[in-house]
């Protein structure tokens, strides 16, 4: 029994270290379309002169 335990450990590494390490992920669709997204520039709107003054000033 240990050793079925000791084999199923060593098993579960090595699985974890080649997905971890060694396969590279490959880019889905999605994953394309959220990048193109990210890159696009972005319309800024300045929303501090929308703020109300602070309290105690006469603005």
């Amino acid at each position: 029994m240990p050793y079925l335990f000791g084999s199923l450990v060593l098993l579960n590494a090595i699985t974890l270290g080649y997905y971890l390490f060694l396969q590279q992920p490959s880019t889905t669709q999605t994953l394309k379309a959220a990048q193109a997204d990210i890159t696009q520039p972005l319309a800024f709107t300045n929303s501090a002169k929308y703020i109300p003054p602070m309290i105690g000033t006469k603005d």
